[in-house]
């Protein structure tokens, strides 16, 4: 049965660890597969489905509002089934599925999905559980946050990103510290989302035997929580941003509540522009970059999404707000004591 059945890989990692660069490299390799992708954010709206290559012939859903460990699990279930389905019936061609889980998932109760619903185990097989792990911030990151520790753990194979952000030595540490974590996962560098694709695909690396030496329970336990601290937020607008109204103050946001600010994205709207502007972070770290054109006749609107620790919601959106186009050019960029 294991022939037949659908290979799936868990791509997951920390917030901003780099998974959508990671998949994105993916599906532009030639690698000669079709590749459908479940694509999970954290809040009510997110902005990944925008940041994936869409040029080729993968089938990419998403899954919004909630983390697929635990309050949309029935989703994922729901849209496996419904694939299978597509596919039997030929409506749909696909050889694998990857599904890139929000950066505060615990891969256990995903993975455990492949194992004790009957309908998910006849069609699908669990390939691996892959982990990008940011070299930058895994340090902390590893020590805050049970799900960073939890997505080394089960990985099958580890993926250290922005090693060019860091000295070679603590590459070494943090690789020893990973090793010591998870002695059963290889561990590499990914640069850009660059890798070997035979690191990735069909390595046969989810042993269920070794998980349970790891959590006997991973089979029954159904419950996971998140830090109820931890939360998302998301802005909006159809009226284009003044790009220097909006770096003075999310720089001054940064410098406030950079450590605070887990992972923040958005795809900009931005006066005098003709293509997207898409802006990521993590923390203090950000960078932005051109998307595609905007098209004739479509409509242009900024997205921002904020997934942080008690960040001041309000005084982001006043200064958002005051970022924008409408604000009088005559008046100085908004300060706020938030």
């Amino acid at each position: 049965m294991s022939a037949e059945r659908i290979p799936v890989t868990i791509l997951t990692g920390f917030l901003g660890s780099g998974k959508t660069t990671l998949l994105n490299r993916i599906l532009q390799q030639a690698h000669g597969q079709r590749i459908a992708v479940i694509e999970n954010e954290y809040g009510a709206e997110g902005i990944d489905n925008e940041l994936l290559v869409q040029d080729r012939d993968e089938q990419i859903v998403t899954m919004n509002n909630g983390c697929i460990c635990c309050t949309v699990r029935g989703d994922l279930i729901r849209i496996l089934g419904e694939l299978a389905g597509q596919r039997s019936s030929g409506l749909i061609d696909f050889d694998r599925v990857i599904i890139e889980t929000t950066g505060l998932a615990d891969p256990a109760p995903v993975a455990q999905t492949f194992f004790v619903d009957d309908a998910v185990l006849r069609h699908y097989l669990l390939d691996a559980v892959v982990t990008v792990v940011d070299a930058v911030h895994a340090g902390t990151q590893l020590v805050e946050h049970h799900e960073a520790q939890e997505q080394v753990g089960f990985a099958d194979r580890i993926l250290i990103s922005k090693t060019d952000l860091v000295s070679a030595p603590q590459i070494e540490r943090l690789s020893a510290q990973l090793h010591r974590l998870n002695p059963r996962a290889p561990v590499a560098n990914v640069n850009f989302g660059q890798c070997d694709i035979a690191q990735l695909l069909d390595v046969h690396g989810f042993n269920l035997d070794d998980i349970l030496q790891i959590e006997p329970g991973f089979l029954s336990e159904d419950a996971h929580e998140h830090d109820e601290a931890i939360g998302s937020f998301v802005f909006r607008s159809a009226q284009a941003f003044r790009m220097d109204l909006l770096e003075s103050f999310l720089a001054d946001m940064v410098e406030r509540h950079g450590r605070d600010m887990l992972r923040y994205k958005g795809i900009l709207n931005v006066v005098g522009q003709t293509r997207r502007i898409v802006f990521q972070g993590v923390h203090m770290l950000s960078s932005s970059d051109f998307g595609r054109p905007w098209l004739d006749g479509e409509a242009r609107e900024s997205v921002l999404v904020f997934i942080g620790r008690r960040l001041p919601r309000e005084a982001f959106e006043a200064g958002l707000e005051a970022c924008l186009a409408s604000h009088r050019q005559d008046e100085p960029a908004p300060s706020h004591a938030a």
